[in-house]
This record gives C-alpha cells, structure tokens and sequence, in this order.
C-alpha cells in the first residue's frame, strides 16, 4: 500500500483558517495510507531551554501569518477521487508525540468560566515522551493519551475563509478525544479533492476542554484516507473499535444534544430494522451523551452506543 509523509513546514502549513479555495499540498489516492507532522502554539507559549522544539515552529512562526482562528494546521491533502456529497473516512492508525512538553493557556472571558479568572497565564508542562505521562507543576503525574483537536476537510465554497476555532459540518476543531488511534471519522465532502488538513495536538484533555487548551502539543498522526461514495452524510459520525458515534456543534449545549441524539435514532434505524420509537428506547437504556467540549464558540455534544448494543453480543 502506498505510504505518503506531509512534514510541516512554511510550504505546508496555514495558520488558522479552512478555506474550499485553498490548492492542496498533496494529491493522494483513496486508500492509501499518510503521516502527517503538525506543530503548536505561538512563541509565547515556547519553552525553556532543553526541551525539543520542532525546527519548523520558529520558521513557521516567521513566515506563515496567523489568520482568524489559532490553530497551525498542516495541509489540504487531497484525495483523488472524492466529490462533493461524497464522504471521506479518515481512519486514525497512530499518533505519536513529537516534542517532550506542551503548554497549556487560560484566557481572560474565555473558557466555561470566562468570569472567574482575570488574569491570562500559560504554563509549559514537561512530557516523559518514555513513560507517557504529563509532569503537572503541583507534582502530579498525568497519563498521557494523544490526539488531533482538530482534523477537517474544506468547508462548503460559499462559506469562504472560515475559523479553525469553531467546528462545524466539515468537523475541524471537533476536540474529540475518543479521535485515537483505531478510530475512524467520517466527514461530508464539499469539495473536489475533500482537502483534508489537521492540528491542534492534544497530550491529553478532559471532556469539555474548559480553560479552552488541553496540553497542546506536536504530534505525528498516521491516516487512512478513503472516499466513500457508499455513504451519505451532512454532519461528521465518527466510530471507534467497539462504539458508534454522532456528534453535533451548537452554541446551545441542549441542541447539540438533541442533534446528536437524532442523528443517532437515524445511525441505528440505518443498520438494525427497527422503528425510530424502539431506537429511541435503546438510546435511552445504552448511549451515553458525552459534552465534548464547551470553549469552541459552538459547544458540542458526542453520542456513544456500544456495537454490541446494535447489533448484538
């Protein structure tokens, strides 16, 4: 199988935007598989010295302009073959750690408590790249468990330039943390190519992301990209090994939920022959509503049912 490597750099980099006008950086074929570098953070989040900086982060820094939003994303990929009201299914192999620290920001009237804290503050945290675990400054060590903030393809055209902060239809800064290796994530195409980019490295981040900043990181993400023309979507589902998953982004945390919530009723009525009122029933006694993140601008909401559940043990 062909395998195709996406290093960040100036060349390959946008800082803060998905746009459907942007020309990829690669063209690949459906099915093959890529790795993709990405890099975090502005240079007042860098670290002390000792710590491993990706080169590129200072050259990025110094000729890739910070637009809208502030994610530094690596991409488009294209995917030969895709088209709009296609879906691609971005399978995630691995994630590794590139860098052994991250950072982590509050920002005044941001976050889930935007009026509680009146001062910004960004500390680095240390990561034992070896042992996986994150060193917090009041002593506690902290799992480490890797993943993209963001992964997204290009929006509808008519959207024009739009923030890598807010998530939306073409996902983008989902900050999803079930997103790990063996999870698959299907988006709606709107464009030719789909244009695939990612970012936003995470160590590790609690559901809801409050201070708005999990620890961000660089990472190194190994994809499957494959066009899927069997399947019809409008919004992003995702599913992992043993769960299925649909998610919704909203302003308004009780939509996200019930979005969510139908497009799940409308998931299990698509695989199993059973009645919209009976899928209903089963949300009730085995999905669980998870709040992925409530910092995003649009909040969101990600529903898991266990495969077992649909289709038996």
């Amino acid at each position: 199988m062909p395998q195709h490597i996406l290093k960040s750099n100036p060349q390959t980099c946008h800082w803060g935007y998905f746009d459907a006008k942007q020309a990829p950086v690669m063209t690949i074929a459906s099915g093959d598989e890529i790795t993709i570098e990405t890099i975090s953070g502005k240079q007042d989040t860098m670290p002390p010295k000792g710590f491993i900086v990706p080169p590129e982060l200072l050259e990025v820094h110094a000729k890739t302009p910070q637009i809208i939003g502030p994610h530094i994303l690596t991409g488009p990929v294209a995917v030969a073959g895709a088209m709009p009201g296609d879906v691609l299914e971005v399978e995630i192999l691995d994630v590794q750690l590139r860098q052994d620290w991250g950072y982590n920001s509050i920002r005044p009237l941001a976050g889930t408590l935007p009026d509680d804290f009146h001062e910004a503050r960004t500390i680095n945290i240390p990561m034992d790249m070896e042992r996986m675990v994150a060193k917090l400054p009041w002593g506690v060590e902290l799992p480490l468990s890797p993943f993209f903030g963001v992964m997204g393809v290009a929006p509808p055209p008519g959207w024009g330039r739009i923030s890598s902060a807010v998530p939306r239809a073409m996902g983008g800064n989902l900050d999803n943390k079930e997103l790990k290796p063996g999870a698959k994530l299907f988006l709606p195409v709107f464009v030719p190519g789909a244009n695939f980019s990612c970012g936003d490295g995470h160590g590790v981040q609690g559901d809801g992301e409050v201070c708005v900043t999990a620890i961000e990181t660089a990472l190194k993400g190994r994809f499957k990209l494959t066009v899927r023309k069997d399947l019809k979507l409008t919004y992003p589902r995702a599913e992992t090994p043993t769960h299925y998953m649909t998610m919704w982004m909203d302003p308004d945390l009780d939509t996200c939920a019930m979005q969510a919530l139908r497009d799940m009723i409308k998931l299990i009525t698509e695989r199993i022959n059973i009645s919209p009122e009976d899928a209903y029933t089963l949300c009730s006694l085995a999905a669980d509503l998870r709040v992925t993140q409530t910092v995003n601008g649009s909040k969101g909401i990600h529903v898991m049912l266990a495969k077992t559940a649909v289709h038996g043990m």
